[in-house]
């Protein structure tokens, strides 16, 4: 790259970085030094505290410097810190109350640097473009800081400038980090420390689209017009004329931090449903969409008055491709079915165990941990249950993260952290389920349809208690209706697509020679609430009629017990 400067690198190159850096040892050392003396200290501290037993009287004081600590170290540790703030599992409450405020409640830098920077890129005078300013920040975050202000046509609007010198320190952290996990790889387990260097790759390049505030603007349209049809979600819209790339100008939002409970039951709002908002979102952003939030912590998520959640800070996103969004639901219909040696040809294709690993020695460890997990019940289960389980498979058998799903999972351990702020006794599959179940049920596409077969036959046998358990789960989602499922479901079994079930379900009534009626009434009996006979059975005759009898008889399978049936009527009728 010639004479690169950090200053001039627009996209993370740790190539470029090494050769920067490897020349100017003044410069590394003199940050490492930093970097050692302010944790020795820390560590030191809280040793201290120990040997003379003052862990409960130092317990505020050692949480407000662990927070000084990381806000000196700047934008790259304040981020590290933000990660930690949403794991009330990992972090004492009185860390996590400190860290907290690293996500909104940062040192503000000179009003006056900001505002030149503002009519530097917009090469305009303030007054030319806003009719009000606030003259200091009203938010600061580690890379940028927020003013509130309205444009001279009327517009409430957000001003999002950037933090001055931001790239040379990224990028000198990051030639650290990356050196530090060179130096740890051989302590890690199996082949662990290859993917943390992968891990600190995919960070530093989020963090360089991030500080590309272009870049954040084209994010946050393409999240809007993902959502553009659900009303519970809101997302800002973005000025484009007053907007470069260090400078984002974006509409106001009105709102409560999804931490702040009781302003959240103050303002008339359920933070259940909050709750349920954020985790469907956040499912539809990994299995639908494929175009994620992966930095959804509390200063980027807000409670409207309305009921709706805004998203705001598009800065770190990522995108999954189909294959990926649909080995996801696959492995999560094997799971359910407890096919492990499906699963983990599951884990194979996304990464987390290499191609020519033999797959065998890892499927009863498989069974046992997630066979555990997955017969608690759907109320007893969270996200953090399946990471901690996997960590021990970790140390023992060669499974890794893949960069991309270090992102993942940081963003669902952030979301279950933000909902367990709002209730203690949060379960994400409590919400999860119900959403996964309704689009299984619902069978928006062909590859949908397929996976749901996968979950209601087991041994070429037709499942009835799973689909009971699907209905029954899926009812549970408010959004779930069961009258379209079931037009859905007469359409699919009256199309060619439909004939291996069509054929199936008549085995499944029909087996050992005598109708399963126990099993269609249990069925009725779980959905006739939710229905109303007359619109369902006018639907399905509506449908049926239009098939001849020939048509109906060729889509019905020549059993034994139903050829039985048909000539015990002839016989009748003679």
């Amino acid at each position: 790259m010639g004479q690169y400067q950090p200053t001039q690198l627009n996209r993370y190159s740790p190539d470029a970085i090494a050769r920067y850096y490897r020349f100017r040892p003044w410069l590394v050392w003199g940050r490492l030094i930093k970097i050692v003396w302010f944790f020795a200290g820390f560590i030191l501290g809280l040793k201290l505290d120990e040997w003379f037993n003052q862990v409960e009287e130092n317990r505020q004081r050692r949480a407000t410097q662990l927070r000084q600590m990381l806000t000196n170290l700047g934008p790259t540790y304040i981020k590290v810190g933000q990660a930690l703030s949403t794991r009330p599992d990992l972090i004492r409450k009185d860390f996590l109350e400190e860290l907290i405020k690293l996500q909104d409640q940062l040192p503000a830098f000179d009003s006056a640097i900001a505002y030149h920077l503002i009519e530097t890129q917009l090469e305009c005078a303030i007054a030319e473009v806003f009719s009000e300013l606030s003259p200091t920040p009203v938010a600061a975050a580690s890379l940028g800081q927020v003013y509130r202000g309205r444009l001279i046509t009327g517009e409430e609007v957000a001003v999002k400038v950037q933090r001055p010198n931001l790239r040379p320190t990224l990028t000198l952290d990051l030639y650290l980090m990356r050196w530090a996990a060179r130096w740890l790889s051989p302590w890690l387990p199996l082949n662990l420390g290859h993917d943390l260097t992968l891990i600190v790759d995919e960070f530093g390049t989020k963090l360089f689209e991030e500080i590309d505030y272009l870049n954040e603007a084209r994010n946050a349209e393409k999240f809007a017009n993902n959502f553009r049809n659900d009303l519970k979600v809101k997302v800002p819209a973005i000025y484009w004329r007053y907007t470069t790339n260090r400078v984002l100008t974006l509409e106001w939002i009105n709102g409560f931090k999804l931490t702040d409970t009781k302003r959240i039951r103050e303002a008339g709002l359920d933070p259940e449903e909050i709750i349920e908002i954020c985790v469907r979102s956040g499912l539809q952003q990994l299995l639908e969409h494929g175009f994620f939030h992966a930095d959804p912590h509390p200063g980027n998520l807000f409670a409207m008055a309305d009921g709706r959640v805004a998203y705001i800070d598009f800065g770190m996103m990522d995108q999954l491709d189909e294959n990926t969004k649909e080995t996801l639901v696959d492995s999560i219909v094997h799971l359910t079915n407890k096919e492990y040696f499906a699963l983990a040809e599951d884990f194979v294709k996304l990464g987390f165990l290499t191609p020519n690993i033999d797959i065998l020695p890892i499927i009863p460890a498989l069974e046992q941990v997630l066979g555990d997990a997955i017969d608690k019940n759907v109320g007893d289960f969270n996200f953090k249950t399946i990471t901690d389980e996997f960590s021990e498979l970790m140390y023992d058998y060669p499974f890794r993260v893949p960069a991309k799903f270090a992102l993942i999972i940081r963003s669902l351990i952030t979301q279950e952290g933000i909902a367990l702020s709002l209730n203690r006794n949060f379960r994400i599959l409590e919400v999860g389920y119900p959403y996964i179940a309704r689009r299984l049920l619902n069978g928006e596409s062909p590859q949908l349809r397929r996976r749901l077969l996968n979950i209601l036959f087991k041994n070429d046998k037709f499942q009835w208690e799973r689909l009971e358990n699907l209905i029954t789960i899926a009812r549970t989602d408010k959004s779930f209706d069961v009258l379209p499922t079931a037009r859905l479901g007469f359409q699919y079994l009256l199309s060619d697509e439909g004939k291996f079930l069509r054929q199936q379900i008549v085995l499944a009534l029909t087996e050992d020679d005598h109708l399963h009626t126990e099993e269609v009434h249990s069925l009725w009996n779980l959905v006739k609430e939710d229905l109303q006979p007359n619109r369902l059975f006018g639907e399905a005759i509506g449908l049926l009629t239009e098939l001849s009898r020939e048509s109906v008889a060729a889509i019905l399978p020549k059993t034994s017990f139903f050829s039985m049936f048909v000539n015990s009527e002839d016989n009748n009728r003679n």
